[in-house]
């Protein structure tokens, strides 16, 4: 969305933040999310970040995940803690892989697309982890990704396994938390 299209959903303080990105598709990412939460929350919702960098809302019992990427926006809402992260099915990981992939990730399939989707589900575990610092590799882990049922279990740490949602479509891959 341009600023006419988020036009009655945003403050005049995120405007004027917005202006001060460089990039003019960063600031309709950054707009647009926000739009987005309160076309679906309403207008007068606050927006905030929590200590750990996460967004917030001032709504009891609602939570936010949000995630951007050239041309795309990805907003989730819940009654539990949330996370998301979508990336173009046509991004190269090649090169950064074996810096958030470990061997026994590596050979979860043969898909040439679980360098996308493994990248996007421990994107999606560092936000819900809620915990800045963790490592992509050491701290993440995905055990399994199942391409045709769209899910993927992963875990955080030493914790329990937690599953998430894997969505393909119109050339982007999206993994969110149930």
């Amino acid at each position: 969305m341009d600023e006419a299209g988020v036009a009655g959903w945003v403050t005049s303080d995120e405007l004027a933040e917005a202006r001060r990105f460089v990039r003019e598709g960063r600031r309709r990412e950054y707009l647009t999310w926000r739009a987005v939460v309160r076309r679906e929350l309403g207008a007068d919702v606050r927006i905030a970040y929590d200590a750990a960098g996460a967004p917030v809302v001032d709504r009891d019992g609602v939570y936010v995940g949000v995630s951007h990427c050239r041309g795309r926006v990805a907003v989730c809402l819940s009654d539990v803690p949330c996370a998301v992260d979508i990336e173009p099915e046509a991004r190269d990981f090649s090169r950064a892989a074996p810096r958030y992939m470990s061997p026994s990730e590596q050979a979860l399939s043969g898909d040439p697309l679980l360098p996308a989707a493994v990248w996007c589900a421990k994107e999606a575990l560092y936000k819900y982890a809620r915990r800045p610092g963790l490592d992509l590799l050491h701290d993440l882990r995905v055990e399994t990704v199942d391409f045709a049922a769209g899910t993927v279990v992963g875990r955080i740490g030493g914790g329990e396994a937690i599953r998430l949602t894997l969505h393909r479509a119109d050339g982007f891959i999206t993994v969110y938390t149930v």
